[in-house]
């Protein structure tokens, strides 16, 4: 019986075990295919709660997304309306407003909550 994982060690176990099930030609709806399921759901769990990733900088979040959709930094300067701006927020000499984080959040679809953190 599968039990939620307590420590590393169990940890390992379970990452092992589902790398056994990975190596086989797993039916859907047989019982290795819940097993893996179940597995996965606690190993997510246990990972979430002992190694949490870290919301990028609200910043970093901007540029990786105008990086990823080919945007230049002055269609940043169309999306927010001004390009003294841009250089204002990009440099963090100024902080995003809500009009902003809202434009923002709209055209580039980063999530408000990356967007409204301090940094």
């Amino acid at each position: 019986m599968l039990k939620p994982i307590k420590n590393k060690k169990q940890y390992e176990d379970m990452l092992e075990r589902v790398y056994e099930l990975m190596q086989k030609d797993i039916q859907p709806d047989s019982a290795d295919s819940d097993e893996l399921e179940v597995l996965s759901i606690l190993i997510k769990e246990y990972e979430n709660e002992n190694y949490p990733v870290p919301k990028p900088n609200p910043l970093e979040a901007i540029k990786f997304r105008l990086e990823q959709l080919n945007m230049s930094e002055s269609e940043l300067s169309k999306i927010l309306g001004a390009r003294s701006r841009k250089s204002e927020i990009l440099s963090g000499k100024r902080k995003l407003s809500l009009s902003m984080i809202r434009k923002l959040n709209e055209k580039l679809k980063i999530p408000a909550e990356i967007l409204i953190q301090e940094y």
